[in-house]
């Protein structure tokens, strides 16, 4: 019985979530129904419990989850002075005479607002509204305009500085850690640094597939993806308005990211200059107004408030989890399975990809990766590695229909003509090149750790 109780353990969240009940408190709640079970049964010692408060105040005490709120305050701040719309029309004149060009537009903005907001939803329903009516005004297919939309709204979950990244990283770091003392020899440590540098050839991986992509359909079908009529004028004064709208948020961009790579700036210093780097390009574009304000920091402390409580019963769940063996049962089982890591790799990327359709990226880092985290590590693979993987395997997860959240995001703002059969439709070919950038990159880990090699 005490064997089994693990797995009883996880079945019984997985059913409490698809319940419907808030995702932090089905958790905890379910955990601690299992302590007193394992109580009553003799199963388990509820001294054992007595761990818990050292355990939660050490989480709550990692410097580096300060960089969690500073950047949901810069990215909200950056969504609401409507960067977004400037950047789309003045990419979309200029790339507007070539065939494609809205949708290479669409690329390019959606790479710039994951590098300056990196908050998926905000990305996705920003896009709908402002570039889906315009694309389907000058002959769009819907089938590519809305899977242009939500591939380069997922751009988020891998462009640094992610919110996914923090978290992966600080979970990643703690998961080494934990590694090392049950055996691991090794001098590498990971950091949400080091997976920021990871991320970056990844994330132009996709985003130049996106656009090859958008060249062949606009090449081979060319009225799915027509020109625009532009006069020479207008060509001036959109590059003249492109220039001006890119080039604030660039600078904040290389220097929240520049100063990470550099090791000039942690990624919570590089989080505070970019929330303060933000306030300072809303009172520079005459956005930032006092009701502007309070919403922004409302909504970052519901935000981190999420983060945190889904922290902390996440945290209850793993001890509780481990309290019945549980990390000794998947380490046996990855141990004993043919082909050794790569196995126990697609293995965990199958199951990780199927709880992205009924979990959020936060649940899952917090669930699953503190779980399988050490288990991978000490069977050799490399935690920036590992960290890539997982990033766009999430990325893809939010992307696949039919419970994909980016999907469910387009189809909340999308005009009612737009059919769901057509976003699903749209989206399956830039899923197919996810899955090219996801094999690539698990086949040759070079594509992620070259760069932090490189630069430390």
């Amino acid at each position: 019985m005490f064997e089994l109780m693990p797995l009883l353990l996880f079945l019984a969240v997985c059913g409490v979530l698809l319940w419907g009940y808030p995702v932090a408190f089905s958790l905890a709640g379910t955990s601690l129904i299992f302590v007193a079970i394992g109580a009553m049964t003799g199963l388990l010692e509820p001294v054992q419990l007595n761990f818990m408060a050292g355990r939660l105040f050490k989480i709550m005490d990692r410097s580096t989850l300060i960089a969690v709120p500073l950047f949901i305050f810069m990215g909200l701040m950056l969504e609401r002075t409507k960067i977004a719309e400037d950047l789309l029309e003045s990419m979309a004149t200029l790339f507007g005479k070539l065939r494609g060009g809205m949708g290479f537009a669409v690329t390019i903005v959606g790479m710039l607002l994951a590098a300056s907001t990196g908050i998926v939803g905000a990305t996705v329903v920003t896009m709908g509204l402002l570039s889906l009516p315009a694309m389907l005004k000058r002959g769009y297919k819907p089938e590519l305009a809305t899977g242009v939309i939500c591939a380069s709204g997922t751009l988020g979950q891998i462009i640094p500085p992610s919110i996914v990244l923090v978290l992966l990283g600080d979970v990643l770091a703690n998961a080494m850690t934990e590694a090392k003392g049950q055996g691991l020899e090794t001098d590498q440590v990971a950091s949400i640094g080091d997976l920021f540098m990871g991320a970056v050839i990844p994330g132009i991986m996709l985003v130049v597939g996106y656009m090859l992509y958008i060249a062949f359909v606009a090449w081979h079908r060319p009225k799915d993806a027509p020109a625009m009529e532009i006069d020479e004028s207008e060509l001036r004064q959109a590059i003249f308005r492109a220039i001006k709208s890119l080039s604030l948020p660039l600078i904040l961009i290389v220097a929240v990211l520049g100063s990470i790579l550099y090791g000039i700036a942690t990624p919570t210093e590089a989080a505070a200059i970019g929330a303060f780097g933000a306030i300072l390009l809303a009172i520079m574009r005459r956005q930032l107004t006092l009701k502007r304000l309070q919403d922004v920091m409302q909504s970052t402390v519901k935000t981190t408030s999420m983060v945190f409580l889904i922290l902390i019963g996440a945290s209850i769940f793993s001890l509780v989890f481990r309290m019945y063996g549980g990390d000794e049962m998947i380490r046996h089982f990855f141990t004993e399975l043919p082909g050794g890591l790569f196995t126990a790799l697609l293995i965990v990327m199958i199951v990780m990809f199927l709880l992205g359709f009924i979990l959020d990226f936060i649940e899952i880092t917090f669930v699953v990766v503190p779980i399988i985290g050490p288990v991978l590590l000490m069977m050799g693979a490399d935690p920036i590695w590992l960290g890539v993987l997982i990033a766009i395997n999430l990325q893809t997860s939010f992307l696949t229909p039919p419970f994909g959240f980016a999907l469910f995001y387009l189809r909340g703002v999308a005009p009612k003509q737009i059919k769901t059969a057509q976003i699903y439709r749209g989206v399956i070919p830039f899923i197919g090149i996810q899955a090219i950038v996801l094999a690539l990159i698990a086949f040759w880990p070079q594509l992620s750790t070259w760069l932090p090699a490189a630069i430390n």
